[in-house]
């Protein structure tokens, strides 16, 4: 290979011609972000050589997409758009498969002036009628002029856009429109730069507005924070209808000028080690992030008898970032065991907090120090004296960083005055990416958005609980799923992760939460995905997951074993708790009936 070259090498695709991946160097002068609006980011970006490609399940190179060839395409749809009547500040629903049509029409509403609302694509748990449902709600939030949709998911799309009265085209369709050349429409930094749609929100949708100076702002902080250099290239299989996906591994690669290699998420999870495989091929060095999750299924996946130098090089794995859901010391440390001989370095994890209405990014761990854990007593979590006729019991908490440039991360009591270092409480944050609003709905604008008495903005009341130590934020789980049971406190993730250390039990297959007992009082309810079909064998599984569960409440509790698939995700993967109580309570989820 061309000593020269930092691309990933990529296995020959079967077409005549040989593709070639967009460089990781480049003699354009790179600029973090500093730019008046996202439009004018991809213009400056495209005035280089890198851009985005696309792989197939395997790993293959099957599109090499420069800047400049997406500022074309999106200019054109911009184009197309206006043509279509579409006006400054209307909303353009997107359905976000990763690929080139979803790239090329996100830019070009930003060009028209309209506001993209990236919307999930379904997954393989759910079914037809639940994602049209969250479909056709969150199109009657975002009340969109038009859809538009990849033609393979045509008849669910139509029928989302039926309900709710909007138009649906699909993008292969509407790219086959004339493109007249007409003047683009000024846009200011002010302006909403596009509509964001948490993971979480089926029901009750919360579309966070975000302007163009919130999302620059955000993009300039995460890389400065992660220290983005020349041979830096991102590697992602993150869906992008999830913040971390859009804005951390497709948004910040244009507005920062760093090339990108995608797996599409539904090819990652029948083929995990596809990722580490694009990464190992990498020249240069690597910034890939996942969910706790991600790393698991990779460590899974690995036999010990493996020899997993033969196939993978992750010693250019430069920055491996944690993000979007509850870090996992005990999960990542497998992942060390597991990839170690392949290169890999524990210092290379890089634990992130963030959420949508932030823009992303809110803390970042400095790059180099890895996971660093802190082991918080039970008690202190739960908020009650400790028991001197019981042992110690710990909870290990994981650093999650400093704040990235421009945000104030602070902890705060109940009554919102300001705690010290080591003592839990909400974590507010503020600065310049904190969202603008959720779209249309003040009352909920109104109870997260807490103006500050100093003059200086509002700040987010993100509804996590946390502590601060010496500038670096510890995260401890989210006050809305907070079981609370005779006055104490119990964390689902507590609950989960005693359940999971049993055998045969994998992160995700179990939820925990409250409900309410015959006498009115709350006990912990936990669903736990049971693979054993011999009705004395789940009998004692029931019983031996009650008494684990006793052991760390104190009390009795339901426990339902459910068939395999049963708990419900969200659209980037992770367990909803929310949504299983809400199934359960309503007898959509049909547990095992267990033997007398």
């Amino acid at each position: 290979m061309n000593g020269k070259s930092n691309t990933i090498m990529t296995q020959t695709p079967e077409r005549a011609e040989d593709l070639v991946p967009t460089p990781n160097e480049d003699a354009l002068e790179r600029r973090f972000a500093d730019f008046g609006t996202f439009a004018e980011a991809l213009d400056y970006a495209a005035r280089g050589k890198r851009g985005l490609n696309f792989h197939d399940a395997r790993g293959r190179l099957v599109r090499a997409y420069p800047f400049a060839e997406l500022r074309d395409d999106a200019v054109r749809a911009a184009w197309r758009l206006i043509a279509a009547g579409i006006e400054p500040g209307d909303r353009i629903a997107l359905i976000a498969e990763t690929g080139t049509d979803f790239a090329a029409l996100f830019c070009g509403a930003v060009y028209a002036g309209a506001w993209p609302v990236p919307l999930p694509l379904p997954t393989s748990f759910g079914g037809k009628e639940s994602y049209i449902d969250q479909l056709a709600v969150q199109l009657a939030s975002s009340d969109p002029k038009v859809l538009f949709y990849p033609a393979e998911i045509a008849t669910m799309a139509e029928a989302a856009c039926a309900r709710q009265g909007c138009q649906g085209i699909d993008w292969t369709s509407f790219a086959a429109r004339e493109a007249a050349e007409v003047a683009l429409p000024e846009v200011s930094s002010d302006d909403i730069c596009y509509l964001q749609y948490s993971s979480g929100s089926t029901r009750f949708p919360h579309g966070v507005a975000v302007t163009h100076k919130a999302l620059l702002n955000n993009l300039a902080g995460h890389s400065h924070g992660m220290a983005v250099g020349p041979n830096d290239r991102c590697i992602s299989w993150l869906p992008w209808y999830h913040d971390m996906g859009l804005v951390g591994c497709f948004l910040s690669l244009i507005a920062n000028q760093v090339s990108g290699d995608y797996l599409k998420t539904e090819d990652f999870a029948r083929r995990p080690l596809a990722w580490l495989d694009l990464i190992s091929r990498n020249e240069g060095n690597s910034i890939s992030y996942s969910p706790t999750f991600g790393y698991d299924i990779c460590a899974r996946r690995i036999s010990s008898q493996s020899n997993v130098a033969e196939r993978f090089d992750l010693s250019r794995w430069r920055l491996a970032g944690n993000g979007a859901d509850m870090i996992r010391p005990d999960v990542m440390q497998n992942f060390v065991d597991a990839f170690a001989d392949a290169g890999f370095k524990a210092n290379a994890f890089t634990p992130s907090y963030g959420l949508a209405e932030a823009t992303l990014a809110v803390t970042i761990m400095p790059p180099g120090e890895g996971i660093k854990v802190e082991l918080v007593e039970e008690e202190r979590l739960s908020g009650v004296p400790r028991d001197l006729s019981r042992p110690a019991r710990y909870r290990a908490i994981v650093n999650c960083g400093k704040a990235v440039r421009d945000m104030e991360v602070v902890i705060c009591g109940e009554d919102g005055h300001k705690l010290g270092d080591h003592m839990i409480g909400k974590v507010w944050c503020r600065g310049p990416s904190v969202m603008h609003s959720y779209f249309r709905d003040p009352e909920a604008t109104e109870a997260c958005l807490v103006p500050g008495d100093d003059g200086k903005g509002a700040w987010l009341d993100t509804g996590d609980m946390g502590y601060m130590v010496n500038g670096y934020l510890f995260i401890v789980g989210r006050a809305k799923d907070m079981i609370i049971i005779n006055g104490k406190n119990h964390w689902p993730q507590d609950i989960e992760w005693a359940v999971e250390q049993l055998p045969g039990f994998h992160q995700g297959d179990i939820a925990a939460f409250a409900i309410q007992a015959d006498n009115g009082e709350e006990v912990p309810a936990v669903l736990v995905h049971c693979r054993v079909s011999d009705p004395v064998e789940r009998v004692r599984l029931h019983d031996e997951i009650r008494d684990k569960v006793r052991a760390i409440t104190g009390m009795n509790c339901v426990v339902e074993l459910v068939p395999p698939r049963t708990l419900p995700r969200t659209s980037s993967g992770k367990l909803s708790r929310a949504k299983a109580k809400k199934l359960y309570l309503a007898g959509e989820i049909e547990p095992y009936q267990l033997a007398a």
